[in-house]
C-alpha cells in the first residue's frame, strides 16, 4: 500500500480524538474501517503506531515521531487545497461561504441575512452534531466558517492555527418536558424536581453526556440516562417519557414546556471559528444579528434575559 496524504489525515484524527470510536465518527466512517485503514498503516511503516487502553488510544514513540511529520504535511495540503478552491470561486465570480454548524435557531436568520448581503452571498451549509468534527473541517480547509457550541467543563479540541470568536460566553442550557409535568408550572425548574425522570441526550454532541452527568452528580442525582437524538428526545418528552436539556431559543409546542433551570448549572460558549481574522469578519455581525433576533423569539429565553438584566445576574451572558 502506497502511504497517502489522506492516511497521515487519519493518524492525526485518531490523535486528536483520542479513540478509534471518536476518530471513526468525526471522519465519517465506521468503526471497523477505521481499524483495518490503522493496521495497514501501520504494517506499511512497520510499527505499532497506537496502544489501546481502557481510556482510548494513544500514540506510541513511532506514532509520536510519524505525527511530528504527519500534521505539516497535512496542514499544508488542506492550505493549498482552500487557497485554490477560493481562487477558483473567485474567477466563476465570487465566493460562495462554506458554513459549518451544530444545531442552533440563529442558523436561518444568519443564512438569510448572508443572502440579502450586497453583493450577496450564497452560502453552503454542512451541519454536524460534532463540534470538533467541524473545527477540524476548518482547519483542512474543507469550511471557512463553523458556528459551535463548548459545553462548560468539556473543551473542544481546537486545532492550531484556527481563529476564534465568541459570540456568547455563557449561553444557560434549559430543560424541555411535557407541557403537564408538575415542575412545568412555574418560571424555572430545580433539578430536584427531576428526580424521578429519565433523561435523553444526544452523545454525538462532544461534551453532551460527560457535561450532563457532572452537574447531576453534583446535584446528588443519578437518574437513568439514555442515548438519543434531540429530536426523538422532544417528541419522547412531549409524551412525559423523558425530559432533556435544551438550548434556551428552542420554541416551545403546546405539548412541551421549555424551561430555565434554577441557578443556570448547565452552559455553553458559543464560538464562530475560521482560519483568518477577514473570515470571521466575513459572517460575524450577520450571526449576531440572527442569535438575538431567535432569542428574542423564544418567550422563555426572552424572559430570562429580563430578569438577567435587571438583577445583574451572575450568569449573565455578554456579547462578544
Amino acid at each position: 500500500m502506497e502511504l497517502e496524504v489522506r492516511h497521515f489525515r487519519v493518524l492525526c484524527a485518531i490523535a486528536d480524538a483520542g479513540s478509534l470510536h471518536q476518530a471513526a465518527r468525526e471522519l465519517g466512517l465506521a468503526q471497523p474501517s477505521l481499524s483495518t485503514q490503522l493496521r495497514r498503516i501501520e504494517q506499511e511503516l512497520g510499527g505499532r503506531l497506537f496502544t489501546r487502553c481502557r481510556t482510548g488510544c494513544r500514540p506510541t514513540p513511532l506514532g509520536h515521531l510519524v505525527l511530528s511529520r504527519a500534521r505539516p504535511l497535512v496542514t499544508e495540503l488542506a492550505a493549498l487545497v482552500a487557497e485554490t478552491r477560493a481562487a477558483a470561486a473567485r474567477a466563476a465570480g465570487g465566493p460562495r461561504p462554506r458554513i459549518g454548524a451544530t444545531a442552533s435557531r440563529a442558523l436561518p436568520g444568519w443564512l438569510r441575512r448572508l443572502r440579502s448581503r450586497t453583493p450577496p452571498a450564497e452560502p453552503t451549509l454542512q451541519m454536524d452534531a460534532s463540534a470538533n468534527a467541524l473545527l477540524r473541517m476548518v482547519a483542512e480547509g474543507r469550511l471557512d466558517l463553523a458556528f459551535v457550541h463548548e459545553i462548560e467543563g468539556s473543551p473542544l479540541r481546537i486545532p492550531d492555527g484556527l481563529r476564534l470568536r465568541v459570540l456568547m460566553e455563557r449561553e444557560p442550557q434549559f430543560v424541555s418536558l411535557a407541557a403537564d409535568h408538575p415542575a412545568a408550572t412555574g418560571d424555572e425548574v430545580r433539578l430536584a424536581d427531576l428526580a424521578a425522570d429519565r433523561w435523553m441526550v444526544d452523545s454525538t454532541a462532544d461534551g453532551e453526556w460527560d457535561g450532563l452527568c457532572r452537574v447531576l452528580r453534583g446535584a446528588g442525582l443519578e437518574p437513568e440516562m439514555l442515548h438519543g437524538d434531540y429530536l426523538t428526545a422532544y417528541s419522547l418528552a412531549a409524551i412525559g417519557e423523558v425530559v432533556t436539556v435544551s438550548q434556551p431559543t428552542a420554541h416551545p409546542r403546546s405539548d412541551l414546556a421549555i424551561r430555565p433551570l434554577q441557578g443556570d448549572p448547565i452552559g455553553v460558549r458559543l464560538l464562530l471559528a475560521a482560519r483568518t481574522e477577514a473570515q470571521l469578519d466575513n459572517g460575524y455581525s450577520e450571526l449576531e444579528e440572527a442569535y438575538w433576533e431567535a432569542a428574542h423569539q423564544a418567550p422563555a429565553y426572552r424572559e430570562w434575559l429580563e430578569r438577567a438584566d435587571g438583577a445583574a445576574h451572575p450568569c449573565r451572558m455578554a456579547r462578544a
